[in-house]
């Protein structure tokens, strides 16, 4: 590669990349999503399925293209890099299959399933700092006093143009697109396919998303003063500080980095699981989101858009998966009040049973003190077909004279 880590990579050192990773990393499809696509009214819509690389993200490609270009001291001496995830899993498992003594600093409240699965790879895990920043700052030392080449999960011109192969496959497999969206964490796999797509294509216009919570490459580039903190579902895109490369290039090539809420980004896993069968980490998911929350960006074009991930962990997926069910109405909880008596029980089930609703649970309460003793409500959770189908059932058990209210969702007090 003629460049340093510093400099903006080129066309051709993508082009080195893709040659010097092929065979090593997956070439991951690119798919149609027409039902998605009619959905949110575009004209086509396509997905990078880079959730579909060995270790889940697309990061296995810059790790291994940087490690290549190692020479051969460097390799023997080992590297080091800080990540609390993905990064991590990319250069373990890229240095263990290369033979390159691999370490990775992670925070102190990292999971175990992760500074586990980085550990099973092949990777010296040291846990230090009380954030991914406090790591960086510890492995930044690590690497001066032990001599180990440390590598940056995106500002650096290697990494960079790793990623940014991406863009060459994403020509071949979906020449028609005409927008592209990609998650910026600190910007090295949107400036990579940028790089790679507007030296060939340069009327495709690019945006970038940042979930609301950490928008620092959007407020980099808007002048605005750095406002990030809080709980995320995308904590792959939950950067503090953008790279200085990475934003250079993304001022350059990117139209505009697009924010978007976090029920945004959970009813994008949610769809991509549901119309599209494909599993999604939040970062991976945050395209969608934002092709869903910025509609005027997108309506009627021919938009290809990166799953970056799939790294999400399966209790997180089930909690949002069953949420989705919850907020879409296939999944209600009604309190219903009824009188103390046998029967009465299988009398509401009987209702519930001839609309077609099915129930779940069943908790019985008779302890509320704003009931008369002979009363008591109960919390009844019930499968439906839609959220026509709840009314329907509310219906039914008003008309039988049980009184019933709805406590499943955020629009649960506006009524039936």
């Amino acid at each position: 590669m003629s460049t340093t880590p510093e400099t903006p990579p080129t066309l051709a050192d993508i082009e080195a990349a893709a040659a010097r990773i092929l065979g090593d990393v997956v070439l991951t499809p690119t798919v149609a999503a027409p039902r998605i696509a009619a959905q949110l009214d575009l004209a086509s819509l396509w997905l990078k399925l880079e959730s579909q690389q060995f270790t889940g993200s697309f990061k296995d490609r810059g790790a291994l293209n940087k490690l290549k270009s190692l020479s051969a001291d460097e390799a023997k001496r080992g590297v080091i890099a800080m990540s609390a995830g993905n990064h991590a899993q990319g250069v373990a498992y890229h240095a263990k299959r290369l033979g390159i003594p691999a370490t990775i600093v992670m925070p102190e409240g990292t999971p175990f399933t992760k500074a586990e699965r980085t550990a099973v790879l092949g990777a010296t895990v040291v846990l230090k700092g009380d954030t991914i920043d406090a790591a960086a700052l510890h492995a930044r030392e690590m690497a001066k006093t032990q001599n180990l080449t440390f590598v940056h999960p995106y500002d650096d011109a290697l990494i960079v143009a790793g990623q940014g192969t991406i863009g060459l496959e994403l020509l071949q497999q979906a020449p028609e697109f005409d927008v592209l969206v990609a998650p910026i964490g600190g910007g090295g796999l949107i400036s990579g396919i940028a790089t790679a797509l507007k030296a060939t294509r340069p009327e495709i216009e690019i945006f970038g998303v940042e979930c609301q919570l950490y928008p620092s490459m959007h407020h980099a580039v808007h002048q605005l003063p750095p406002n990030n903190g809080g709980q995320t579902l995308a904590d792959g895109i939950a950067v503090k500080s953008p790279g200085v490369l990475t934003r250079a290039i993304v001022e350059r090539h990117v139209k505009d980095v697009l924010l978007v809420e976090e029920d945004a980004i959970e009813n994008a896993i949610n769809m991509l699981v549901e119309m599209q069968r494909l599993v999604s980490e939040g970062a991976g998911a945050a395209a969608l989101a934002a092709i869903m929350a910025h509609p005027a960006h997108f309506s009627g074009k021919r938009v290809a858009a990166i799953v970056s991930g799939g790294n999400i962990d399966s209790r997180l997926l089930a909690q949002v998966l069953m949420r989705g069910l919850f907020r879409d109405g296939r999944v209600v909880t009604l309190r219903i009040e009824i009188s103390d008596q046998p029967g009465v029980l299988a009398q509401v089930a009987s209702l519930v049973g001839s609309t077609g609703g099915n129930i779940i649970e069943v908790h019985h309460q008779r302890m509320f003190f704003d009931l008369p003793a002979k009363r008591a409500e109960i919390d009844v959770v019930i499968e439906t077909r839609n959220a026509q189908h709840v009314h329907e059932i509310i219906s039914a058990l008003e008309k039988a004279g049980f009184e019933t209210r709805r406590l499943s969702s955020r629009s649960d007090d506006e009524g039936g």
